[in-house]
This record gives structure tokens, C-alpha cells and sequence, in this order.
């Protein structure tokens, strides 16, 4: 501990990641931190603070679902894309998470994740002039959980527990997080799906998604292949996550809510961001800048970092990267 009046330890200030520019003037500013890993794991460049704690939401998804591949999870890998994946709520995922359900004899009324609607915008609105309601399979979610059930009766866990940080497979999860992470977890929280939520820097969820992406084999080789064969359920089909997963040969990503999101590349690089004001128009541009900095945005990745601002019907701003 550091004796009185002596100096704390360095953390860096807000920094200006994206400005919202309207009419040629800048009207606003989203703050954050981004942090890009060179090809042997080291750190690139950065930006923010990339070295306190975050919750990277629905970024761990495909940590749990090593985890849960570990721990004897044998799922097609269109499924397994599903069980790492915040999911649209189109039909696809729906019938996904019912088949995962089905492959240890268990059906939609196990899952404990909230009742929602469909998380994609459209297929919302189509769900609700069918008449549909909040469900339990529709939360983005779902693919996630029905893959933790599928690995408690794989394993003999209690089902009803399987939310408990203490619950086995919960202790599973934390332990493959810590080991590629490489940090120990500084904060436990509760995700809005309600399972357990792990703290990580940005520089150690680069790192977890590094350690998938330069797998070849085994259950980190099986998760990220899955990734990459089906990022539509990683996702959905309009999503700009599927797009850039799409356009980069070999990525392996995921977003989360308050504007995270990491991706890395086969041959080690990796990239991790997070919007303070939780942002997710911000999210997309910054992310853009990132992997156009280091070289491997293409026209589509281009096209998922334009963000519009409109007047009178017209165009008359964007949002655009300061980084």
C-alpha cells in the first residue's frame, strides 16, 4: 500500500475515441479505450486505459463456451456458434436453441433466461404483429444457456443451480477465463441473461480471444472454427458483428452491450474496445478504425464503421474514429 500523499498509480484519463460530426461541427464526443495485440501477443498500440477491469458482456460468450467444450459439450458446430452468440431472435436461432435443448432431452421450459422479445429490430416488430409475446427463448441469450443445461446433464449437474457462481459449471467457466485472460477476476457481477458476469482489462480479453483465434485443434480449435463457419449465429443475418466476421478471413469475435467488442486474427493480432457512454453507434466506428489501422478492413468492414447523421431527410454528418 502506498504511503500517505504518495502518488497512486497511473491510470489514463478519458480519451476521445469517436467525434459525432454535424454540418462540419462537432456536436458531441464518445470517450473509451482500445487496445490492439501485434502478431506475438504483445501490446501494438493502445489507447484509454486498457489495463483496469471492464465487464466485457456478452464478449465472454465464447470463453464459456470453451468451458463448456472442455467439459464435454459435443455440438454441430452451427449449435456451438449459437451457444457462443447473442442471437437476433430469427427463426434460425430459435429452432437452433430448441435443438440443443433436444440433444440432452430437454426442452424450452429449463431455461432461466428473462422473457424478451426478439433482439433484432425487424424481426421484433414481426414477432409482435403476429401476435407473439415475451419469451424465455427468445432472449439473445437462450443459445447460451441452453448450451450451459446441455453441459450440466452431460455432466450430472443440477440443472435448476446452474446460475449459482458456485454451481460447478460456473466454477468450470471461471477457471478457463482466469487461464486465458491471464488475469485474475477483480470483479463477479450478474449479466442482464443472469448468469455470472467475469471482469477482465481489454488487454486480457485480446488475450482470450488471441488464444482461440491461433488454435488449430482441440476445444479452442472446435470453438473458433464454429465462429468462423456460422457467424450468422453468432449474431444474426443483418447484424454488422456477422458482417465483419464474414469479410475477415479467419476472425474470431464477439460484441457485447455497453459497446464492447474483441476479435482476433489467425496469425495472433487481436483487438479489444470499450465505449464509456455505452455507445454501440461508436462501437462499430471505432472498431472500423482499429482493424483499418492495422491493415485488414475491406470495403464491407468500411461499410459496418459509416454511421449517418441525418437532417431534413439528407445526410449531413457521421459519427468518425479519433484514434
Amino acid at each position: 500500500m502506498a504511503a500517505p500523499g504518495a502518488p497512486g498509480p497511473v491510470v489514463a484519463g478519458p480519451v476521445v475515441v469517436a467525434e459525432v460530426v454535424r454540418s462540419g461541427f462537432v456536436e458531441g464526443r464518445h470517450h473509451g479505450s482500445v487496445v490492439a495485440l501485434a502478431a506475438d501477443g504483445t501490446v501494438e498500440w493502445s489507447v484509454g486505459d486498457v489495463t483496469s477491469p471492464v465487464l466485457p458482456r456478452s464478449c465472454n460468450k465464447p470463453v464459456q463456451a470453451l468451458a463448456m467444450v472442455r467439459h464435454g459439450l459435443d455440438l454441430p458446430s452451427d449449435l456451438l456458434a449459437l451457444g457462443c452468440g447473442s442471437h437476433s431472435g430469427e427463426q434460425l436461432h430459435v429452432d437452433g436453441v430448441r435443438r440443443i435443448l433436444a440433444t440432452v432431452g430437454l426442452d424450452e421450459a429449463a431455461l432461466q433466461t428473462p422473457e424478451d422479445y426478439p433482439l433484432d429490430e425487424e424481426v421484433r416488430l414481426a414477432h409482435v404483429r403476429a401476435g407473439g409475446q415475451r419469451t424465455r427463448i427468445h432472449m439473445n441469450c437462450s443459445g447460451k444457456h441452453a448450451a450451459m443445461l446441455a453441459t450440466c446433464v452431460l455432466n450430472g449437474w443440477d440443472l435448476g443451480t446452474y446460475l449459482d457462481p458456485g454451481h460447478p459449471l460456473q466454477k468450470a467457466i471461471t477457471e478457463t477465463f482466469v487461464e486465458l485472460t491471464g488475469e485474475p477476476i477483480a470483479v463477479a457481477a450478474t449479466d442482464g441473461c443472469g448468469a455470472p458476469l467475469l471482469s477482465t482489462s481489454l488487454t486480457g480479453l485480446a488475450r482470450a480471444f488471441r488464444a482461440l483465434a491461433v488454435a488449430t485443434d482441440g476445444p479452442e480449435g472446435r470453438v473458433a472454427d464454429a465462429i468462423r463457419r456460422h457467424p450468422e449465429m453468432v449474431s444474426g443475418t443483418t447484424r454488422d458483428e456477422r458482417d465483419v466476421l464474414a469479410a475477415i478471413p479467419g476472425a474470431v469475435g464477439k460484441m457485447g452491450a455497453e459497446a464492447c467488442h474483441a476479435l482476433a486474427l489467425p496469425d495472433g493480432s487481436a483487438f479489444a474496445l470499450k465505449i464509456d457512454d455505452g455507445a454501440d453507434r461508436a462501437r462499430r466506428v471505432v472498431l472500423a478504425a482499429a482493424l483499418e489501422r492495422a491493415g485488414v478492413a475491406d470495403d464491407v468492414v468500411r461499410r459496418t464503421g459509416r454511421v449517418e447523421l441525418h437532417g431534413g431527410g439528407r445526410v449531413v454528418g457521421a459519427v468518425r474514429a479519433a484514434i
